[in-house]
């Protein structure tokens, strides 16, 4: 089974009371509510795919954020006992 570059795993499903859950491979991630699961349906309409799955992984805080390899060099996040 050959998985899209843009595939980040997300999916959502809208309840019948107008809650959006968004998952990730399958598992529930976050629910939104009221206004922002509104909003979210109306900004996700209007997106490609890949639009779709990055706009789920910012709302979940999934993401990466590009300076985790900068980060992990970093004297606050190395081993004590590696100094």
């Amino acid at each position: 089974m050959s998985q899209r570059s843009d595939d980040l795993a997300f999916s959502f499903r809208v309840a019948g009371n107008g809650d959006v859950s968004i998952l990730r491979h399958a598992r529930p991630v976050t629910i939104l509510r009221a206004d922002r699961a509104r909003d979210f349906l109306a900004e996700v309409g209007t997106c490609a795919f890949a639009d779709q799955q990055q706009l789920m992984a910012r709302i979940t805080g999934n993401y990466k954020r590009g300076n985790e390899r900068r980060a992990a060099r970093h004297p606050r996040n190395r081993d004590p006992g590696n100094v």
